[in-house]
């Protein structure tokens, strides 16, 4: 048994067996006609919802299963990574960023309305955080909540919101009090509230089939029931669900990584030049065995810190860290995969294309790299 294999039970197997032939069956045959279209059909969410696997991770009550293990989810996001479209998994699993709060923090009626309809796949939730004025400066935020009565009203705007066009919830920060991060609440806001618009869907780099919308919200009336948590205490929520979005991103980034690698690999032996695969140059084999070895120490420490997360241990610095080194690892590797390929890696027809251009944005969302070396610095005491 290798050091990754022994977070895993058989339970975990099943999750994996399941959720692959699930990708096998709707997802691979139309991946590709969906990236270039920059869209996959919302029918999927049902389908998803249907086959348990936006439901991982989330309690019975509300239509989930595995409820508390970790891991299950680990198992079921890797599997759907298998498809190569990073964007399609980061649309299809907006609900693991958007709904937690809502889960953890909303009123009982607001849950129990909100919850079951996303796990089923008949509803679509976003996280709305990111505004134009400022991306990881999250304690500034400006979209603007003013209570009146029963309800609040809202101002502002956000932007670079991964299924912005097509959900139908909206977890949203907003600013209720003073400046800071003492100010800040979350709102559910739903699609079709007077005063809240969509913008057109964003053309990005990589990500081509998750939509990314900026929201617009003019004197948007929201009711006070759809306060998440505490008022003014929305920052500490937030930052809760921070840890759970920077997991799952190392994970897309090892599992770009591993696909990469296998692309390569098998390049390598099918590929000729000079007479013999162009594997045996030794300058390719000590590529490899580099790639390889990045891939693999980035993994075993994700996975060592998602178990120390389901331990119920605080993993703010180590998590960050994972983080940063699962994308470096990943853009490297994807960078060689290209390399190793030549003239076919640049290739859209290529998956370390696409690969090599999804990777990108991972440094980048759920806090950049910089902004995880600032955490890692004050966890130091610096």
């Amino acid at each position: 048994m290798s050091a990754c294999q022994e977070y895993f039970e058989p339970s975990h197997q099943l999750v994996r067996d399941s959720v692959r032939r699930f990708v096998e069956r709707e997802i691979l045959p139309q991946v590709d006609v969906w990236e270039e279209q920059g869209s996959f059909p919302l029918a999927l969410y049902r389908q998803a919802g249907a086959a348990g696997i936006l439901g991982i991770g989330y309690p019975e009550a509300f239509g989930g299963s595995h409820e508390g293990d970790l891991f299950a989810k680990v198992a079921a996001s890797e599997e759907l990574m298998r498809c190569g479209s990073g964007g399609l998994v980061a649309g299809l699993g907006s609900l693991d960023i958007g709904l937690p709060p809502v889960l953890r923090w909303a009123l009982p009626a607001l849950r129990e309305r909100v919850v079951p309809a996303v796990l089923a796949g008949v509803k679509v939730i976003a996280l709305a955080v990111t505004e134009p004025s400022g991306g990881s400066d999250v304690a500034n935020l400006k979209t603007r909540a003013v209570r009146e009565g029963d309800f609040y009203r809202v101002s502002g705007s956000k932007t670079f919101i991964t299924s912005g066009a097509r959900a139908d919830y909206y977890t949203v920060a907003v600013r209720t009090g003073d400046v800071g991060f003492g100010g800040i609440s979350l709102l559910l806001i739903e699609k079709g509230t007077p005063g809240f618009r969509v913008g057109q869907p964003l053309k990005k780099m990589g990500w081509w089939a998750s939509d990314t919308a900026e929201l617009f919200f003019e004197d948007c009336l929201v009711p006070r029931e759809n306060l998440i948590g505490v008022e003014n205490a929305g920052f500490a929520c937030i930052m809760a669900n921070f840890q759970s979005e920077r997991l799952a991103l190392a994970i897309m980034a090892n599992m770009t990584s591993q696909m990469a690698l296998e692309v390569a690999m098998s390049w390598a032996r099918e590929r000729s030049a000079f007479g013999k695969p162009i594997g045996k140059f030794q300058v390719l084999k000590h590529r490899l065995a580099e790639m390889a070895t990045q891939l693999e120490g980035s993994r075993e420490f994700t996975y060592r810190q998602a178990a120390k997360m389901a331990a119920g241990k605080s993993v703010i610095k180590e998590i960050s860290m994972a983080k940063n080194i699962a994308t470096d690892a990943a853009e490297r590797i994807t960078h060689d995969a290209v390399q190793i390929l030549g003239g076919m890696g640049y290739m859209r027809e290529s998956l370390v294309e696409r690969l090599y251009r999804d990777v990108r944005v991972l440094s980048i969302g759920g806090g950049s790299r910089e902004i995880m070396n600032e955490i890692i610095a004050k966890q130091m005491g610096l």
